[in-house]
Protein backbone atom coordinates (compact mmCIF):
# COMPACT_ATOMS: atom_id res chain seq x y z
CA UNK A 1 0.00 0.00 0.00
CA UNK A 2 1.44 3.71 -0.75
CA UNK A 3 0.77 6.06 1.65
CA UNK A 4 1.37 9.67 0.35
CA UNK A 5 1.18 12.47 2.55
CA UNK A 6 0.07 15.65 1.08
CA UNK A 7 2.45 18.67 2.22
CA UNK A 8 1.28 22.38 2.51
CA UNK A 9 4.04 24.91 4.05
CA UNK A 10 4.01 28.24 5.46
CA UNK A 11 6.42 30.45 5.15
CA UNK A 12 7.89 28.17 2.65
CA UNK A 13 11.55 29.68 1.78
CA UNK A 14 12.90 28.82 -1.48
CA UNK A 15 12.31 25.08 -1.76
CA UNK A 16 14.85 23.42 0.71
CA UNK A 17 12.44 22.08 3.12
CA UNK A 18 10.47 20.75 0.28
CA UNK A 19 13.25 19.06 -1.57
CA UNK A 20 13.92 17.12 1.44
CA UNK A 21 10.32 16.59 1.57
CA UNK A 22 9.83 14.93 -1.86
CA UNK A 23 13.01 12.50 -1.34
CA UNK A 24 11.79 11.46 1.59
CA UNK A 25 10.70 8.07 1.63
CA UNK A 26 9.67 4.71 3.77
CA UNK A 27 9.23 1.37 3.14
CA UNK A 28 8.28 -1.33 4.75
CA UNK A 29 6.79 -4.64 4.13
CA UNK A 30 3.57 -3.59 4.11
CA UNK A 31 3.53 -0.10 3.11
CA UNK A 32 5.24 2.77 1.06
CA UNK A 33 5.41 6.18 2.56
CA UNK A 34 6.03 9.31 0.87
CA UNK A 35 5.54 13.13 0.71
CA UNK A 36 4.57 15.27 -1.61
CA UNK A 37 3.62 19.10 -2.73
CA UNK A 38 0.05 20.39 -2.24
CA UNK A 39 0.36 24.62 -1.65
CA UNK A 40 3.28 26.52 -0.18
CA UNK A 41 3.11 30.32 0.56
CA UNK A 42 5.66 33.30 1.40
CA UNK A 43 5.43 36.69 1.14
CA UNK A 44 8.47 37.61 -1.22
CA UNK A 45 8.20 37.50 -4.65
CA UNK A 46 11.26 35.70 -5.99
CA UNK A 47 11.26 33.10 -2.86
CA UNK A 48 8.07 31.98 -4.62
CA UNK A 49 9.48 32.06 -8.28
CA UNK A 50 12.64 29.86 -6.78
CA UNK A 51 10.15 27.18 -5.12
CA UNK A 52 8.05 27.28 -8.25
CA UNK A 53 10.67 26.55 -10.77
CA UNK A 54 12.39 24.20 -8.83
CA UNK A 55 10.11 22.17 -7.02
CA UNK A 56 6.35 22.37 -8.62
CA UNK A 57 7.10 23.66 -12.82
CA UNK A 58 3.79 21.80 -13.67
CA UNK A 59 1.92 23.45 -10.97
CA UNK A 60 2.99 26.90 -10.61
CA UNK A 61 -0.26 28.02 -9.37
CA UNK A 62 0.14 25.83 -6.04
CA UNK A 63 2.99 28.31 -4.70
CA UNK A 64 0.92 31.66 -3.24
CA UNK A 65 2.87 34.97 -3.44
CA UNK A 66 1.33 36.76 -0.33
CA UNK A 67 1.68 38.30 3.33
CA UNK A 68 0.48 35.77 5.46
CA UNK A 69 -1.48 38.14 7.53
CA UNK A 70 -3.77 39.12 4.19
CA UNK A 71 -3.69 35.07 3.29
CA UNK A 72 -7.12 33.34 3.42
CA UNK A 73 -6.78 29.92 5.11
CA UNK A 74 -9.59 28.89 2.29
CA UNK A 75 -7.42 30.64 -1.06
CA UNK A 76 -5.67 27.50 0.02
CA UNK A 77 -8.14 24.78 0.50
CA UNK A 78 -9.31 25.40 -2.72
CA UNK A 79 -6.00 24.07 -3.90
CA UNK A 80 -5.63 21.12 -1.94
CA UNK A 81 -6.60 19.66 0.78
CA UNK A 82 -3.11 18.90 3.36
CA UNK A 83 -2.15 15.87 5.04
CA UNK A 84 0.82 17.37 6.47
CA UNK A 85 1.79 20.72 7.29
CA UNK A 86 5.46 22.41 7.52
CA UNK A 87 5.79 26.18 9.11
CA UNK A 88 9.29 27.76 9.68
CA UNK A 89 7.36 30.93 10.92
CA UNK A 90 9.93 34.22 10.94
CA UNK A 91 12.91 33.91 13.84
CA UNK A 92 13.51 37.80 13.84
CA UNK A 93 11.93 37.92 16.84
CA UNK A 94 13.52 35.02 18.84
CA UNK A 95 17.28 35.34 17.21
CA UNK A 96 19.76 36.08 19.55
CA UNK A 97 21.01 38.61 17.13
CA UNK A 98 18.60 41.67 17.10
CA UNK A 99 16.44 43.08 19.94
CA UNK A 100 14.31 39.18 20.91
CA UNK A 101 11.00 40.89 21.53
CA UNK A 102 9.89 37.01 20.63
CA UNK A 103 5.92 37.28 20.55
CA UNK A 104 5.56 41.31 21.64
CA UNK A 105 7.20 41.82 18.55
CA UNK A 106 6.46 42.66 14.44
CA UNK A 107 7.25 38.96 13.51
CA UNK A 108 6.62 37.14 16.49
CA UNK A 109 2.94 36.64 16.21
CA UNK A 110 3.26 35.06 13.25
CA UNK A 111 3.38 31.31 14.24
CA UNK A 112 -0.19 31.88 14.97
CA UNK A 113 -1.24 31.42 11.49
CA UNK A 114 0.40 28.29 11.75
CA UNK A 115 -1.93 27.48 14.40
CA UNK A 116 -4.75 28.52 12.20
CA UNK A 117 -3.94 26.25 9.75
CA UNK A 118 -3.46 23.29 11.60
CA UNK A 119 -6.96 24.00 13.48
CA UNK A 120 -8.70 24.54 9.81
CA UNK A 121 -7.13 21.50 8.20
CA UNK A 122 -6.00 19.28 11.13
CA UNK A 123 -3.49 16.98 8.75
CA UNK A 124 -2.02 14.09 10.25
CA UNK A 125 1.64 15.58 11.28
CA UNK A 126 3.63 19.28 11.19
CA UNK A 127 6.68 20.31 11.64
CA UNK A 128 7.49 23.63 12.62
CA UNK A 129 10.90 25.29 12.98
CA UNK A 130 12.40 28.13 14.59
CA UNK A 131 16.00 29.50 15.86
CA UNK A 132 17.56 27.86 18.99
CA UNK A 133 16.97 31.54 21.09
CA UNK A 134 13.11 30.65 20.66
CA UNK A 135 13.63 28.46 23.94
CA UNK A 136 14.67 31.61 25.63
CA UNK A 137 12.69 34.34 24.53
CA UNK A 138 10.41 36.18 26.45
CA UNK A 139 11.92 34.69 29.69
CA UNK A 140 10.76 31.32 28.15
CA UNK A 141 7.36 32.15 28.45
CA UNK A 142 6.99 32.23 24.36
CA UNK A 143 8.32 28.86 23.48
CA UNK A 144 5.79 27.46 26.35
CA UNK A 145 2.82 29.32 24.88
CA UNK A 146 3.47 27.88 21.85
CA UNK A 147 3.78 24.41 22.20
CA UNK A 148 0.33 24.85 24.69
CA UNK A 149 -1.88 26.70 21.79
CA UNK A 150 -0.38 23.86 19.48
CA UNK A 151 -1.34 20.98 21.96
CA UNK A 152 -5.06 23.31 21.99
CA UNK A 153 -5.40 22.74 18.16
CA UNK A 154 -4.91 19.05 18.64
CA UNK A 155 -1.28 17.91 18.52
CA UNK A 156 1.08 16.13 20.27
CA UNK A 157 4.73 17.81 19.99
CA UNK A 158 7.84 16.81 20.51
CA UNK A 159 10.51 19.62 20.45
CA UNK A 160 14.08 19.25 19.94
CA UNK A 161 17.52 21.39 19.38
CA UNK A 162 19.09 20.08 16.45
CA UNK A 163 22.60 20.44 15.53
CA UNK A 164 22.68 19.92 11.97
CA UNK A 165 26.50 19.62 11.78
CA UNK A 166 25.89 16.29 13.80
CA UNK A 167 23.52 15.07 10.87
CA UNK A 168 26.18 15.30 7.90
CA UNK A 169 25.57 18.98 6.98
CA UNK A 170 28.13 20.90 5.97
CA UNK A 171 27.64 23.76 8.48
CA UNK A 172 27.31 24.45 12.30
CA UNK A 173 23.18 25.33 12.42
CA UNK A 174 21.18 24.89 15.47
CA UNK A 175 17.75 24.91 14.89
CA UNK A 176 14.37 24.25 17.06
CA UNK A 177 12.26 21.59 15.36
CA UNK A 178 8.75 20.75 16.71
CA UNK A 179 7.12 17.51 15.22
CA UNK A 180 3.49 17.83 16.10
CA UNK A 181 1.23 14.13 15.48
CA UNK A 182 -2.43 14.83 15.87
CA UNK A 183 -3.86 13.63 18.98
CA UNK A 184 -6.17 10.70 17.93
CA UNK A 185 -3.46 8.84 16.16
CA UNK A 186 -1.61 6.36 17.30
CA UNK A 187 2.11 6.99 15.97
CA UNK A 188 4.65 8.88 17.89
CA UNK A 189 7.88 10.75 17.05
CA UNK A 190 11.36 9.76 18.49
CA UNK A 191 14.36 12.18 17.48
CA UNK A 192 16.46 10.11 15.22
CA UNK A 193 20.13 9.50 16.19
CA UNK A 194 22.91 11.42 14.45
CA UNK A 195 25.23 8.32 15.29
CA UNK A 196 25.33 7.07 11.80
CA UNK A 197 26.29 10.18 10.64
CA UNK A 198 29.76 10.57 12.84
CA UNK A 199 32.54 9.07 10.33
CA UNK A 200 30.52 11.51 7.32
CA UNK A 201 33.46 14.38 5.81
CA UNK A 202 31.05 17.23 6.20
CA UNK A 203 34.05 20.12 6.21
CA UNK A 204 33.13 23.60 4.48
CA UNK A 205 36.28 22.00 1.94
CA UNK A 206 34.92 18.99 1.20
CA UNK A 207 31.01 20.55 0.55
CA UNK A 208 32.52 23.43 -1.67
CA UNK A 209 34.93 21.40 -3.58
CA UNK A 210 33.88 17.86 -3.73
CA UNK A 211 33.13 17.71 -6.89
CA UNK A 212 34.53 20.89 -7.88
CA UNK A 213 31.64 23.36 -9.11
CA UNK A 214 30.96 23.50 -12.23
CA UNK A 215 32.39 27.02 -14.36
CA UNK A 216 28.93 27.51 -15.81
CA UNK A 217 26.92 26.17 -12.83
CA UNK A 218 24.19 28.65 -11.90
CA UNK A 219 24.18 31.49 -9.05
CA UNK A 220 28.14 30.99 -8.92
CA UNK A 221 28.84 34.62 -9.54
CA UNK A 222 31.75 36.53 -7.86
CA UNK A 223 31.45 39.12 -5.58
CA UNK A 224 33.68 42.49 -6.18
CA UNK A 225 35.77 43.18 -3.28
CA UNK A 226 36.95 46.25 -2.56
CA UNK A 227 40.79 46.87 -2.23
CA UNK A 228 40.76 47.20 1.43
CA UNK A 229 38.30 44.41 2.00
CA UNK A 230 41.61 42.12 0.06
CA UNK A 231 43.93 43.70 2.05
CA UNK A 232 41.86 42.85 5.18
CA UNK A 233 41.02 39.22 5.17
CA UNK A 234 44.77 39.11 3.99
CA UNK A 235 45.92 39.24 7.98
CA UNK A 236 42.60 37.14 8.72
CA UNK A 237 43.35 33.38 9.23
CA UNK A 238 40.98 30.24 8.61
CA UNK A 239 38.78 30.45 11.36
CA UNK A 240 39.08 34.14 12.40
CA UNK A 241 37.29 37.18 12.29
CA UNK A 242 37.89 40.96 11.91
CA UNK A 243 37.85 41.31 15.70
CA UNK A 244 40.49 38.84 16.60
CA UNK A 245 42.88 38.64 13.86
CA UNK A 246 46.19 40.95 14.32
CA UNK A 247 44.76 43.64 11.70
CA UNK A 248 47.05 46.54 11.53
CA UNK A 249 45.03 50.08 12.88
CA UNK A 250 44.35 51.42 9.37
CA UNK A 251 42.16 48.00 8.54
CA UNK A 252 40.33 47.67 12.04
CA UNK A 253 36.46 47.98 12.14
CA UNK A 254 35.08 51.27 14.50
CA UNK A 255 32.64 48.94 16.01
CA UNK A 256 30.54 50.61 18.57
CA UNK A 257 28.58 47.39 21.14
CA UNK A 258 28.69 44.01 20.20
CA UNK A 259 31.26 42.90 18.34
CA UNK A 260 29.49 39.63 16.03
CA UNK A 261 31.84 37.11 15.23
CA UNK A 262 30.91 36.31 11.75
CA UNK A 263 32.22 39.79 10.57
CA UNK A 264 34.83 38.77 7.64
CA UNK A 265 35.22 35.51 9.50
CA UNK A 266 37.32 33.23 7.17
CA UNK A 267 36.28 29.07 6.88
CA UNK A 268 37.61 26.50 8.47
CA UNK A 269 38.62 24.56 6.12
CA UNK A 270 38.95 21.70 8.37
CA UNK A 271 35.26 22.01 10.14
CA UNK A 272 32.03 22.70 9.32
CA UNK A 273 30.92 26.10 8.02
CA UNK A 274 29.33 28.93 10.44
CA UNK A 275 25.83 30.17 10.46
CA UNK A 276 25.00 30.79 6.48
CA UNK A 277 22.48 33.67 7.40
CA UNK A 278 20.40 35.72 4.65
CA UNK A 279 20.57 39.05 6.70
CA UNK A 280 23.69 41.97 7.28
CA UNK A 281 26.16 43.24 5.10
CA UNK A 282 28.82 42.65 3.16
CA UNK A 283 30.92 40.96 5.85
CA UNK A 284 28.31 38.91 6.50
CA UNK A 285 28.90 37.06 3.24
CA UNK A 286 31.35 34.01 4.82
CA UNK A 287 34.69 34.66 3.56
CA UNK A 288 36.77 32.04 1.77
CA UNK A 289 39.86 30.14 4.02
CA UNK A 290 42.22 30.89 1.86
CA UNK A 291 41.00 33.11 -1.18
CA UNK A 292 40.62 36.73 -0.28
CA UNK A 293 36.46 37.31 -1.26
CA UNK A 294 33.16 36.43 0.14
CA UNK A 295 31.54 32.72 -1.06
CA UNK A 296 29.74 33.17 -3.63
CA UNK A 297 25.90 31.80 -3.82
CA UNK A 298 26.52 28.69 -5.08
CA UNK A 299 29.20 28.02 -2.51
CA UNK A 300 26.78 29.22 -0.15
CA UNK A 301 23.94 26.76 -1.25
CA UNK A 302 26.10 23.71 -0.99
CA UNK A 303 27.29 24.83 2.82
CA UNK A 304 23.26 24.24 2.77
CA UNK A 305 23.17 21.23 1.20
CA UNK A 306 21.01 22.27 -1.97
CA UNK A 307 22.67 20.16 -5.49
CA UNK A 308 24.15 22.95 -8.34
CA UNK A 309 21.03 22.21 -10.16
CA UNK A 310 18.66 24.12 -8.24
CA UNK A 311 18.33 27.36 -9.54
CA UNK A 312 17.93 30.31 -7.15
CA UNK A 313 16.11 33.15 -9.05
CA UNK A 314 16.31 37.05 -8.73
CA UNK A 315 19.41 39.56 -7.89
CA UNK A 316 22.45 38.07 -6.27
CA UNK A 317 21.50 39.50 -3.15
CA UNK A 318 17.67 38.44 -3.60
CA UNK A 319 19.29 34.99 -4.47
CA UNK A 320 21.97 35.59 -0.92
CA UNK A 321 18.74 35.33 1.28
CA UNK A 322 17.09 33.12 -0.06
CA UNK A 323 20.27 31.00 0.78
CA UNK A 324 20.23 32.33 3.97
CA UNK A 325 16.87 32.11 4.97
CA UNK A 326 16.48 28.71 4.03
CA UNK A 327 16.04 26.00 6.70
CA UNK A 328 18.70 23.72 4.37
CA UNK A 329 17.64 20.88 2.06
Amino acid sequence: MNINYRLGELFSGPGGLALAAQAARVDTAEEIYSISHAWATDYDKDTCETYRNNICPESPKTVVHEDIRKLKIERLEKISKIDALAFGFPCNDFSIVGEQKGIDGVFGPLYQYGIDVLKHFQPDWFLAENVGGLRNSNDGNAFQTILDKMFEAGYKTVPHLYKFEQYGVPQARHRIIIVGIRKDLSAEFKVPSPAIYKDVDNTCRTAIENPPIPKNAPNNELTKQSATVVERLEYIKPGENAFTADIPEHLQLNVKGAKISQIYKRLNPKKPSYTVTGSGGGGTHVCHWSEPRALTNRERARLQAFPDDFVFCGSKESQRKQIGMSLSR
